[in-house]
């Protein structure tokens, strides 16, 4: 009955928002970077952050500076798809989320060196995730797969975080596909909704981490990871300024240059996930070396994939020249 009652305050939270984003003229124009084509509401995912929010009222203010750092990651993304913002001040949003976030996880009790390297492994996730949103239900979806993949682990191989707080933010995810993950999507997630649930995540997959002391966990991202560190590194290549929005994602030429529907290929991703995930339970005995080798393997497709197909993207440029 209580994630009853939270789906629906949260279906109604979100169709509360489409008013207010549809009086405030909170929109998506499609561009020539864009994957899709009509004007769209912006900033439906900001029910991820709802979600949360709704656990922590109902469950005695349970990680308050997780909620805290979440709070304000939110507010400065939500401003941002308003209103475009510096990028320096968002830094200093992140960068005082993420210190709250790692007090949260305990981690100051750990050698300053461990602060660096999670302060760079989580910057990283939370760009490679917002990077990845950009066709219909692939965030939604991608996020539906690695919190169920949570909820699992923390149900049967470990507890490392209060059951009801994946459940909840499950719930709003759901809410988010519905509206979402359609051919005709209602929203987009925007930088409020891809930021906050990575944020989420990150917080998950931290506190599993630093719960069994096993970093190979971080292969519940493995499929985004390795599309999003192999088209930077493409992108180097190519000479091009790797802040500036793109359509070179492996996910976007599917959509964009093949013409697959944008459920279909954020279908595939979410499968690729589901298929890494349960190799790796099944073969939790050699964790490190399934991780290293399901890089190989995704970054094989991936180069193969951009090898076949990558031509066909060089010359939509070539005729919108």
């Amino acid at each position: 009955m209580y994630y009853l009652i939270i789906l629906v305050l949260l279906f109604l939270a979100e169709l509360f928002y489409f008013r207010i984003a549809d009086k405030c003229n909170i929109i998506d124009k499609p561009n020539e970077r864009s994957s899709h084509t009509r004007i769209t509401l912006r900033g439906g995912g900001i029910i991820f952050y709802f979600g949360a929010l709704a656990y922590f009222l109902s469950n005695e203010w349970e990680y308050p500076w997780f909620m805290l750092a979440l709070t304000l990651i939110t507010f400065i993304s939500f401003v941002d798809d308003i209103r475009s913002t510096s990028q320096g001040l968002r830094l200093v949003f992140h960068f005082i989320a993420m210190v709250l976030m790692f007090y949260q996880w305990g981690l100051f009790s750990l050698s300053w060196w461990w602060i660096i390297i999670a302060l760079i492994v989580c910057t990283g996730i939370i760009n490679a995730y917002n990077f990845m949103d950009g066709i219909n239900g692939i965030t939604g979806g991608y996020s539906l797969i690695v919190l169920s993949a949570l909820a699992y682990i923390n149900a049967e191989i470990k507890e490392f975080v209060e059951p009801v707080l994946i459940y909840t933010v499950l719930c709003s995810v759901l809410v988010f596909c519905f509206f979402n993950f359609r051919k005709k999507a209602k929203c987009f997630a925007g930088d409020v909704g891809s930021v906050s649930i990575a944020f989420i995540l990150l917080f998950l997959i931290g506190r599993l981490i630093i719960k069994t002391e096993d970093f190979s966990w971080i292969i519940l991202l493995s499929v985004y990871g390795v599309d999003s560190v192999l088209t930077i590194i493409h992108r180097l290549m190519l000479h091009e300024n790797i802040g500036l929005p793109h359509r070179k994602h492996m996910y976007q030429l599917m959509a964009n240059e093949l013409k697959i529907p944008h459920v279909a290929v954020s279908l595939i991703y979410m499968a690729m996930q589901v298929v890494v995930i349960i190799g790796y339970i099944y073969f939790s005995n050699y964790r490190y070396l399934y991780l290293l080798c399901t890089i190989l393997l995704l970054s094989l497709i991936y180069i193969g994939f951009m090898k076949q197909y990558f031509y066909l993207h060089i010359s939509n440029i070539r005729i919108q020249k």
